[in-house]
């Protein structure tokens, strides 16, 4: 039999000891520092080194939540020591396993790892040690100012990517085998840290589910800050101005102000669309440019790359929101004035789908617009820049409300970390999964530890002559993509940083 580890395992990192504890047949770790509480003076700065400290932390714990703009209720704020993130291991005196450092955020305006559809425990006792970080979004993240270093959120996950590199060994990880993974804007982020020189030699391998296209321009992202600050009342649209507002009053006003964004159509455009009003910006400087370009351009080396969508990814928003069967034609018309490539794509959409209705035309434009095209071009450029993808797309469609969330934005998430009991997993799936969910959480993370672990997820490659993809299902295949109607339609557009109109 194997020896018993320790109830309260410590490790030793660089800046201090941590005492973790058991739980579930491996050791976890929480609320490690990776870069100084970012308030004060450090408040819209790039992320600080870590104090070390003297004796033993306790790292039993979360660390505190970062200000979050979603219309949610997380309780009263816990404190300011947002940058800090967990690891939970097999075994800390083990040496050479794979990591996988989770980004969880969403929206570019949240980031919870104490989310408990992360839990580590199944991919744990697979053998991978998962790291999941907290980050600054929203205002703190990624607000665009003259005086202040721009995409904060990007900074702040090169550092604890810096982190891992520094300490993971420690916790029984090889740091030369790091997969970096995350899901919507965290799969954005991963995207994104691809083709920042920073990043490099940071991980060997990235995964991403459900990419979005969601980019400003400087001008754009100028614009934004300013309607922001005129809002608050503050002085002037700059960090300086910005810095004694507190920062969970300014997550409360951006949420307020994200549901009024249609309010500036006419000159914001495509961004209004979207529901964000903030995401990274391509400043030329942290971000040159967008990941399509760089990676199919050649400025960018390509990489291992697990990339997938599911089929109905906007089926989620439009069911929470209500909106689901009130789709106009109106509708019809503006999202696909707004959001399909242009000029042309709003006929290539109504000739691709003759038999499409509002509704449907409303959900593929939107679908495609927001995470299938940018994830299934990812997966291209990167193949395209030498690297080897690995596509799926996930069309199980999720039992919960009556199968009426089809195979939702997210619903690939709990499946592959094995949280279907998680409350969101609970929420997408139903409080008793069949044997049939089971099964494809199965063979998902079993794709993950595959991937991490060898770089191989199991199916044939994604080239662009054969294009084979995985069809996540009761019965899952490789077949040819199966988005061809759409991935025509977008031939030739990667998708584009938002702008003024």
């Amino acid at each position: 039999m194997p020896e018993r580890l320790p109830e309260q395992p410590t490790v030793r990192t660089t800046e201090g000891v941590v005492q973790g504890r058991r739980r579930q047949g491996h050791a976890v770790f929480r609320g490690i520092p990776y870069a100084r509480p970012p308030v004060g003076e450090l408040r819209f700065a790039a992320p600080a080194s870590p104090q070390r400290w003297e004796g033993t932390r306790q790292a039993a714990e979360f660390g505190p939540v970062v200000p979050l703009s979603l219309p949610i209720d997380v309780g009263p704020p816990q404190g300011t020591d947002w940058l800090t993130l967990n690891v939970g291991t097999p075994d800390p005196g083990a040496a050479g396993l794979p990591v996988l450092v989770w980004i969880p955020v969403g929206g570019y305006v949240s980031a919870a790892s104490s989310d408990p559809m992360y839990d580590p425990a199944a991919l744990a006792d697979a053998g991978v040690v998962v790291v999941s970080i907290n980050c600054r979004v929203g205002v703190e993240g990624y607000a665009f100012f003259d005086d202040a270093p721009p995409n904060r959120g990007f900074l702040d996950q090169i550092a604890a990517l810096e982190w891992v590199q520094r300490n993971i060994a420690a916790f029984g990880g090889d740091p030369d085998q790091v997969t970096v993974g995350g899901v919507s804007a965290g799969a954005g982020s991963v995207a994104a840290l691809l083709t920042m020189k920073p990043a490099r030699g940071l991980f060997r391998r990235a995964i991403t589910h459900s990419v979005p296209g969601l980019h400003s321009t400087p001008a754009l992202a100028l614009q934004v800050t300013a309607a922001l600050a005129d809002r608050l009342g503050a002085a002037a649209p700059t960090a300086a101005a910005m810095r004694d507002i507190d920062p969970w009053h300014l997550a409360a006003e951006l949420t307020s102000f994200n549901a009024d964004l249609h309010a500036h159509r006419e000159s914001w455009g495509r961004l209004t669309e979207t529901g964000t009003a903030l995401c990274p910006v391509v400043d030329g400087e942290v971000l040159p440019e967008t990941p399509w370009p760089a990676l199919s351009g050649a400025r960018a080396n390509g990489t291992e790359l697990l990339v997938g969508h599911t089929r109905d990814e906007f089926r989620l928003f439009s069911v929470m929101s209500g909106r689901r069967g009130t789709f106009t034609e109106q509708d019809a018309r503006a999202a696909l004035e707004l959001l399909a490539p242009q000029p042309g794509g709003a006929d290539a959409y109504r000739a691709g789908f003759p038999q499409a209705g509002p509704e449907e035309l409303v959900e593929t434009v939107y679908s495609d617009a927001l995470f299938r095209m940018p994830s299934q071009k990812l997966a291209e450029a990167n193949a395209a820049a030498g690297g080897t993808s690995f596509l799926f797309e996930l069309c199980w469609t999720a039992p919960a409300l009556g199968g009426a969330l089809g195979a939702c934005h997210s619903l690939d998430v709990p499946l592959a970390f094995g949280t279907l009991d998680s409350p969101v997993g609970a929420q997408l799936i139903g409080d008793d999964p069949t044997p049939e969910t089971h099964a494809i959480s199965r063979e998902l993370r079993e794709a993950w530890v595959r991937f991490v672990t060898t770089g191989d997820a199991g199916w044939a490659a994604y080239r662009p002559d054969q294009q084979l993809t995985r069809v996540l299902d009761a019965e899952s295949k490789t077949l040819p993509y199966p988005e061809q109607v759409s991935r025509r339609i977008w031939e030739g557009h990667a998708p584009a940083p938002f702008d003024l109109s």
